[in-house]
């Protein structure tokens, strides 16, 4: 193994919650100065014996299926260290980001400890994500090393990562580290790690308010954003959602949807399974028929999934009767969850259902156990927090009535005051005062609970995964055939939404054959995630104008989306 001896930048301090607020959190508990890396070590010796891991492992096989491995916490905080040896060995810095694209398995919590445990950050990745995205994050970062898998199937990462690192050389840059997980490093060193470092990378002077990680946004306007979060204010959002989910020694996680989210990291997720010591077991593929098995094989008692996956749920079961006896809570967000859905999930599936309404950013909402089907049927729930403040608000920033639909803001101890290195996308998205504007159209209950009702951002929510519109459109219109474009979501039973591209060609211009083929084609080539991709596309002469003629995206978007829904 090579030895990157590279100094990479520091990392671009964020914006900070004012030293007022700051105080309050840490007067009131709420802040605590224990940063993930120490939490980390903290659970994994406190729980040193109890099983942590079961999920499928990458590393060195060659069988047609990769195997199961089981750790306890002690033998996944040594994997762990040992991960942090190699990328301190290949020259990673205490301080450096590095880029975390692993799919459901294993490695996945052994390669998390060991990023924090070398005093580096992760940048949460998709394992979808390809050439397009990981170089934006690479040069946003100057991130030093990106830890992936080359077996993820459907898609040859090793390869991605040699042609978005040729891409940065091109432009003079010097690529990240890239570690195979299928493929590890022998080190040349034989010192082990085990010591762990904080990095101050913020105006704060507790190493607890340093920033810890940097996770995606759901995208608006273009590639993901940066969110930088703290040690203190993530490790608060973990510690209160595992109380409000109520989550024990034994409430065994599955891990269906990405791991990476933040659903999954920290509602109570990932993190609030470390917590109370209980064990994570990984999902290799999202089908009910997996699910399921494990399930049964592992007394899950605890899952999180969104709508689609629900419904999937919901029909397979009804099917084949499977055993789901262990099975106790179900925990839905990423998309607004229909009544007659969520009226089926007790009786079919026999878990008590829990909705789920957050963002990276911050805010994350919970209906509680205690609460009546009605509430948890037609509501996304209250806060985590007392000291969460919500606003919302008309189209001119006037606070509306309870019951009356409206823009969310909000602000809190654990909602960031800025994206990661974005100024101009920071004055449209925060407040002066320090509210976040969420994107979300929600309307308030008398009781406090939340109702979403929709989005004032364009977005297109296919399976949980939020993406931005200009971003498809942008990269359409770099297509030498095409003049102009517009992407829509379109309704889908199956993953909420489907993306859909109608394209006016430039006079002259035509597609050949295929139109759809032809761009799907064209997307991947320009290295764009597979779930981006368009899944249909129309081909229009013209754009259609609005009754008053203006040529408005969004109000053109809705004309579309009326027309195409039923053909």
């Amino acid at each position: 193994m090579m030895t990157h001896n590279i100094f990479r930048s520091a990392l671009i301090p964020p914006p900070a919650i004012p030293e007022q607020y700051a105080q309050r959190y840490r007067e009131e508990g709420l802040w605590i100065d224990q940063t993930l890396p120490e939490f980390f070590v903290e659970q994994c010796q406190r729980h040193a014996e109890s099983l942590a891991v079961v999920g499928h492992s990458h590393t060195s096989w060659e069988e047609k299926t990769p195997p199961t491995i089981r750790w306890t916490y002690a033998e996944l905080s040594q994997h762990g260290w040992d991960i942090a040896s190699r990328l301190r060995a290949g020259g990673v810095r205490p301080g450096d980001r590095v880029l975390l694209q692993l799919p459901n398995i294993a490695e996945y919590m052994s390669a998390l400890l060991g990023i924090f445990y070398a005093g580096a950050l992760p940048v949460f990745c998709m394992p979808s994500h390809r050439e397009r995205e990981l170089s934006h994050f690479a040069r946003k970062t100057d991130a030093a090393a990106h830890i992936f898998s080359s077996r993820v199937p459907g898609m040859d990462l090793s390869a991605v990562y040699s042609s978005y690192s040729q891409m940065l050389r091109d432009e003079g840059r010097i690529p990240p580290l890239g570690y195979d997980v299928c493929h590890p490093w022998e080190l040349e060193e034989q010192e082990h790690l085990q010591e762990l470092t904080t990095v101050m990378n913020t105006s704060a002077q507790r190493k607890s308010e340093q920033v810890a990680f940097l996770q995606l946004s759901g995208g608006t306007t273009g590639v993901s954003k940066l969110i930088p979060r703290t040690h203190a204010d993530y490790l608060y959002s973990v510690r209160e959602s595992a109380k409000i989910c109520q989550l024990r020694s034994d409430s065994t996680f599955l891990v269906v949807l990405p791991a990476s989210h933040n659903f999954t990291m920290s509602s109570a997720g990932i993190l609030g399974a470390m917590y109370v010591g209980a064990t994570i077991v990984f999902a290799a593929d999202p089908s009910p028929q997996t699910a399921f098995s494990l399930i049964a094989q592992e007394n899950v008692k605890v899952a999180a999934l969104v709508p689609p996956l629900v419904q999937a749920w919901i029909a397979s079961a009804q099917r084949r009767t499977p055993d789901l006896s262990s099975l106790e809570l179900l925990q839905v967000g990423g998309a607004k969850l229909s009544r007659s859905v969520a009226q089926n999930i007790k009786p079919v599936l026999g878990a008590t259902l829990q909705q789920v309404f957050g963002m990276a950013e911050g805010l994350v909402n919970y209906t509680r156990a205690e609460d009546s089907d009605e509430l948890r049927y037609n509501t996304q729930g209250k806060p985590i927090s007392a000291f969460d403040e919500i606003l919302i608000v008309d189209d001119h920033d006037n606070p509306v009535p309870v019951g009356v639909s409206g823009h969310l803001l909000t602000r809190g101890p654990y909602t960031i005051r800025g994206y990661y290195d974005e100024p101009a996308i920071n004055e449209k998205s925060f407040t002066e005062d320090g509210f976040y504007r969420s994107g979300d159209i929600v309307k308030l209950h008398p009781d406090g609970s939340l109702e979403v009702t929709g989005r004032a951002k364009d977005q297109i929510n296919r399976n949980g995964e939020k993406i931005a519109v200009d971003e498809i459109e942008d990269l359409a219109l770099s297509h030498p055939k095409i003049y102009d474009a517009i992407a829509l979501g379109i309704p889908d039973k199956t993953v909420g939404e489907r993306v859909c591209l109608v394209v006016v060609p430039y006079p002259g211009e035509h597609f050949e054959a295929n139109a759809r083929e032809e761009l799907q084609h064209f997307f991947t080539e320009q290295g764009l995630a597979s779930y981006k991709i368009p899944e249909r596309v129309e081909v229009m002469r013209s754009l259609p104008t609005t009754k008053v003629g203006k040529i408005s995206r969004k109000d053109v978007r809705a004309q579309l989306l009326e027309t195409l829904s039923y053909s």
